[in-house]
């Protein structure tokens, strides 16, 4: 038997759980309208943890000149086929070129041309150098007044009684002490769901893949399992990359105005649409009627764009550069070969986390969430995470203003019984099976079964039930692991978690009985789009089971959580 965890009690007013984008800048704005105290915990550090970790070479949503909120609420909702939330895409669109405004003045670089103005890239987006995005974010944080930062330390659990939030569990992954945090809000910004299914490279290079593999759903996941309402998870998200790599297309798409060709150097782009999805499902398509590889061609750009592309894929993916130099070919002489990645379950791309309120709010009173983990807001992009840190902490501090209530004596309880919970993963012995092995076995069967890359991103309803009945039998074997050290318990945990959103996942691809976003969603049972399905499809967990709820979609400005 190992020695038990020390248990440390903090207390704050605001926990916010991730430090991210979204996280550190809710910290900032807190702390700059308020005198609340503020303790931001990141399994990672602040300094380099999330989707920013890498940088990044663009703001990829901006209202440039000559446009207005409305138009990005327009391309978004199109581009999603309609199922959004018109209310959380206008309140972010609002606040795009203010929070960028800020980000410069904490020290970002954004390019400008001879008269000042910032340089676009296409209709809503800007050039910057944002290799230092995330430590300039952080730097502002820990200058911050009431600001605590916890790094190295992962939440597992919210403590949540009556549907209100009290605060949360977790450990350290350096050292044998384990967390009991009470706080009066909580903000989950703890991103999206990567590494639930299996990814382009294999091995060694798993992790070599579009979306943090750090990402796991954590935060998805302790909102399940306290019985908040996650919504549209059937909105996958398959980003299309650069092969190999796995770096962003767009910079050469936009960058350079690079066009979707075949082998036979036909562009196949406006044949199958140009939204995200269709851009994936054409080269999905052209591969399958064996007119591939495909590629952005690239061949005959300018030397010019050559270096503009090398020096764009520094600030975020500096392996494409260098796969570039090692060839011994620049873009000009050689067209960039794209694929697809594994699917995603990401709010910042799709529409996929939390249902929350117009102030992101969840549906558990006291508990918000925002950037990747909150749903209904797709496209956020960097941007959009940083307007939902700010409009959830300036709705967190109004709150503030009229909280009072003391906690619930079965708290103690309930936090007793997260803790025992790592004291016998902790002293497991003889277990059947490592966390890597039922983590590969579950990537497997999502590929197989739930649409992954082996099957085109397709499935049908028999391949789902087959995937649900296998990832609950992994479940149970993941509760029998052991864990020898701290960041053995973490790897423990994440397996939890991605297996507890891959059976929401599939619980949602189930009950859209459509083909809504070819890919993203492609049932072979349904493959036509269906007026009927125009609107959401959540889900809430009750009594260990996932019940399905389908929603009218939200028109207005505002939207505030009904019992219903």
């Amino acid at each position: 038997m190992k020695a038990p965890l020390q248990i440390k009690t903090l207390h704050t007013d605001v926990l916010i759980i991730g430090g991210g984008t979204a996280g550190c800048y809710a910290a900032l704005t807190v702390s700059r309208n308020s005198e609340a105290s503020v303790l931001i915990v990141e399994k990672a550090n602040i300094k380099r943890s999330g989707c920013l970790a890498a940088g990044v070479n663009a703001i990829n949503a901006y209202i440039v000149k000559g446009r207005k909120p409305q138009d990005y609420v327009d391309y978004a909702t199109n581009d999603a086929a309609g199922i959004v939330r018109n209310d959380l895409l206008l309140t972010a669109a609002e606040e795009f070129n203010k929070v960028t405004k800020d980000m410069e003045d904490l020290g970002l670089v954004i390019l400008k041309d001879e008269n000042g103005e910032y340089v676009a890239r296409g209709n809503r987006n800007i050039k910057i150098n944002g290799e230092n995005f995330k430590p300039l974010l952080a730097d502002a944080v820990h200058k911050s007044q009431n600001v605590d930062v916890l790094n190295y330390v992962n939440i597992t659990d919210l403590l949540v009684e009556n549907n209100k939030v009290y605060g949360a569990v977790g450990f350290s992954i350096m050292e044998e002490t384990a967390y009991v945090i009470h706080a009066k809000k909580v903000l989950i910004a703890t991103g999206g769901a990567a590494g639930l299914y299996k990814p382009n490279n294999p091995g060694f290079s798993r992790h070599k893949m579009w979306y943090p593999p750090f990402n796991t759903g954590a935060g998805y996941a302790m909102g399940i399992r306290s019985g908040a309402e996650m919504t549209t998870f059937e909105m996958r998200f398959i980003a299309l990359r650069c092969k190999d790599t796995i770096a962003p297309t767009g910079t050469i798409a936009q960058g350079v105005r690079a066009k979707q060709v075949n082998s036979l150097g036909e562009v196949y782009e406006q044949i199958y649409g140009l939204t995200t999805s269709q851009r994936v499902y054409g080269t999905v398509k052209e591969n399958q009627l064996g007119h591939g590889p495909c590629y952005l061609k690239t061949s005959g750009i300018t030397e010019e764009q050559d270096q503009d592309l090398l020096k764009a894929y520094l600030n975020m993916a500096p392996s494409q550069t260098l796969k570039w130099i090692e060839s011994g070919k620049m873009p000009s002489e050689q067209d960039v070969e794209i694929q697809g990645t594994e699917p995603y379950i990401v709010g910042g791309h799709t529409a996929s986390g939390f249902w929350v309120d117009t102030n992101r709010e969840t549906t558990i009173q006291g508990l918000f969430a925002a950037g990747d983990v909150a749903g209904g807001c797709p496209q956020k992009y960097v941007t959009g995470a940083l307007a939902e840190g700010k409009i959830a902490s300036l709705e967190i501090v109004e709150q503030l203003k009229h909280s009072g209530e003391k906690e619930p004596v079965s708290l103690a309880k309930k936090a007793e019984e997260i803790l025992d919970g790592y004291e016998k993963i902790r002293n497991a012995e003889n277990t059947l099976f490592s966390i890597d092995e039922l983590e590969e076995a579950m990537q497997k069967v999502m590929d197989e079964y739930a649409g992954g890359i082996s099957s085109n991103y397709q499935f049908n309803e028999k391949q789902l039930d087959l995937a649900e009945e296998k990832i609950v039998r992994l479940t149970e074997l993941a509760d029998k692991t052991g864990a020898e050290d701290m960041h053995e318990l973490l790897f423990a945990y994440e397996l939890k978690e991605r297996l507890l959103v891959c059976q929401v996942l599939i619980e949602h691809l189930k009950n859209r009985k459509e083909t809504r976003w070819h890919s993203f969603n492609e049932n072979l049972d349904y493959p036509e789009t269906k007026e009927d399905f125009d609107k959401y499809v959540n889900s809430r967990m009750e009594n260990g089971k996932i019940k399905i709820l389908f929603r009218d979609l939200v028109k207005g400005d505002t939207y505030e959580h009904t019992n219903s």
